[in-house]
């Protein structure tokens, strides 16, 4: 078990993790997610191995000290191709290079990326053996449980003996499998049962690999109960669009104190990054639309989300516009205790 201890060690964060999340999971929201969590490991959205070596890397691999840990997800499926790519990340200091094997959009089965290589579980080895020989940095894959009519019994385990004789080490499974022809990658997300068993299974099978499950966690309480089976939860939606959850991450899952009192607190300590981003040229509405849901649930949160999502996407607005923002909240909340 010392090398299993290990590897975890080397995964910090790797006990609850914000899933990479297209058009989502940018540096502007990996930011603010960490001024929730000082412990969540934060992933970034999918960088294909192309955009990586030939596009604008500042623009698509920037980030900040603060987001630490932080893991750059790459995709791919040329080893030679995804070995300089994780050298890059590597250093640039990303904590953690992660191979998408679970992606089912056109584009990316036209790429031969993503949830196809669930059908090709030698070349996804020899994908990870290459990174593991380019960077010193963890190397983990992020799978479905199997693809179209695949026996999920027989592919996810086909995979996972792939990867681990490569050297993997990490693997996140999300619990469904992805269905290329028929449905959508929307509907990949919801319309595919959920089996979480199939991921216990698995890491009983393989007690020394460290292994984090996806899909369908919408609360801590269900994080719970899947880290009775694995040793790490990856959240997705749930995390980004009621971001107030991460708030409650360090004390309920590592047993340390919350880096701020409540969601006030945590704005308030967002705001140099903000200021500094407006200054820089960008627009607010840049860093705000990760924010939208943060009051979700509570009085004022529609006249919060409403301004940001107008007087918020003017050229003009700064920080006195999500300040404006948070004093819906603030009002109502004063109105209700009244």
């Amino acid at each position: 078990m010392t090398g299993a201890v290990e590897k975890l060690n080397a995964l910090s964060g790797w006990r609850f993790s914000v899933a990479p999340m297209m058009d989502w999971t940018d540096r502007h929201c990996r930011a603010f997610h960490r001024t929730l969590s000082r412990r969540a490991r934060l992933y970034t959205e999918m960088v294909t191995t192309g955009a990586v070596l030939h596009g604008p890397r500042e623009r698509l691999l920037g980030f900040s000290a603060m987001e630490h840990p932080v893991a750059l997800q790459l995709g791919g499926s040329d080893p030679e191709a995804l070995a300089a790519s994780a050298r890059i990340a590597a250093d640039l200091g990303y904590d953690e290079v992660n191979l998408n094997v679970g992606c089912p959009s056109d584009r990316v089965q036209e790429g031969r990326f993503g949830a196809c290589l669930m059908r090709e579980p030698a070349l996804v080895a020899a994908c990870v053996a290459a990174m593991k020989a380019a960077v010193r940095v963890p190397v983990t894959v992020k799978c479905r449980i199997g693809v179209d009519d695949q026996d999920p019994e027989v592919a996810l385990d086909t995979l996972a003996e792939a990867v681990t004789a490569a050297g993997v080490d990490g693997l996140v499974v999300h619990a469904r499998k992805a269905w290329l022809q028929g449905l959508s990658p929307k509907e990949n997300r919801d319309v595919p049962p959920l089996d979480y068993g199939r991921v216990a299974r698995l890491k009983r099978a393989y007690p020394d690999m460290p292994m984090a499950v996806n899909g369908g966690i919408a609360t801590l309480a269900e994080a719970q109960d899947r880290l009775a089976e694995v040793d790490g939860v990856m959240v997705g939606r749930a995390a980004y669009t009621e971001p107030a959850l991460l708030l409650a991450v360090d004390p309920e899952i590592f047993g340390e104190p919350a880096p701020h009192a409540d969601a006030f607190a945590a704005i308030e300590a967002f705001e140099p990054y903000i200021a500094d981003v407006v200054a820089r040229g960008e627009r607010l509405h840049a860093v705000t639309r990760h924010m939208l849901g943060l009051f979700n649930g509570r009085p004022g949160a529609r006249a919060f989300r409403r301004h940001l999502s107008t007087v918020g996407m003017r050229p003009e607005a700064d920080l006195g516009t999500l300040r404006e923002a948070i004093a819906h909240v603030a009002r109502a909340e004063e109105r209700r205790a009244a």
